[in-house]
């Protein structure tokens, strides 16, 4: 599901602003971008993230902006004398006048460190990331469930439109056992009328049976209407049920097709292909759910 959340404070001169998106996707995917001296949360932060947003596509990003003294590097003196005294020493040809320019020398490697950060200001560093995080979760997961009462609803209309295709169906099956016995019945009389036999009602009714067996589609519909009912309810519950519809929906279709290669009448196989439809529908939706 889409959604978006952001938080910023400031602390000790360090302002701290961070936002997250979310964009669809049937599994957990994350894309944290976090400054160089909080690398050491990111495990952290994925964890959190992957806890409270099941799947989706989530893209990270932390920025920092440090407007106190502590946010200038140290100078290493060691490196830098060292730097100073290769560069004295190098031999200048005869007429040509050189000077030491303090501002690229101290751009050379090892003469400019970062601070260093004591495990104190790790461990504070780390508790405002996590506070970040959760107001900015917060504020997408809001953005999340009004994006998932629009689905619910749509998920709904489909749902209810399959069981009435389903209850067509349930009416349907046993006219089309009598309609085959006729048919059945009329054209053996019409090809045993010349020579005056007279079927014997137990083949008759004995080919009947066989058919009605072969075409019996009861249990399929009745399981198709418990994944539906199944479907609704996880719908309506609180807990994320992204993968669980999915499964499901891959069930509810493969009834589906069952239902529509044992029945050989033209009304049932049309309210199947609509059926196949309003699945296929759900199907795409679900991947929006969490």
């Amino acid at each position: 599901m889409t959604g978006f959340g952001s938080a910023e404070r400031s602390e000790c001169g360090v302002t701290y602003s961070l936002e997250i998106r979310s964009l669809n996707n049937r599994y957990f995917k994350a894309a944290i971008k976090l400054p160089d001296s909080l690398q050491f949360v990111e495990a952290k932060v994925e964890r959190s993230l992957r806890d409270r947003l099941g799947r989706g596509s989530v893209t990270f990003t932390l920025r920092l902006r440090n407007e106190s003294a502590a946010a200038g590097y140290e100078v290493n003196q060691a490196a830098l004398s060292r730097y100073v005294s290769a560069i004295a020493a190098t031999h200048v040809p005869d007429g040509v006048q050189a000077s030491i320019d303090l501002a690229a020398v101290a751009a050379l490697p090892g003469v400019c460190q970062p601070p260093v950060i004591d495990e104190a200001l790790r461990e504070q560093q780390a508790g405002i990331v996590a506070d970040l995080v959760g107001t900015a979760v917060d504020c997408l997961l809001e953005m999340r469930q009004v994006e998932g009462r629009v689905l619910r609803g749509d998920l709904a209309c489909h749902c209810e439109t399959l069981g009435e295709h389903l209850d067509a169906i349930s009416k349907r099956a046993p006219v089309v056992v009598e309609e085959y016995q006729e048919r059945l019945r009329s054209r053996v009389a019409t090809l045993l009328a010349q020579d005056k036999y007279e079927l014997e009602q137990e083949s008759l009714m004995r080919e009947v049976a066989i058919y009605a067996e072969r075409s019996d589609i009861s249990e399929e519909v009745v399981r198709l209407r418990g994944h539906v009912e199944q479907f609704n309810n996880l719908c309506d519950g609180e807990e994320p049920a992204g993968r669980r519809l999915d499964f499901l929906a891959q069930e509810m279709l493969r009834e589906a097709n069952t239902i529509g290669s044992k029945s050989s009448d033209a009304t049932i196989a049309r309210h199947i292909i609509e059926v196949k439809a309003l699945i296929d529908r759900l199907k795409e939706q679900v991947q929006n759910v969490a």
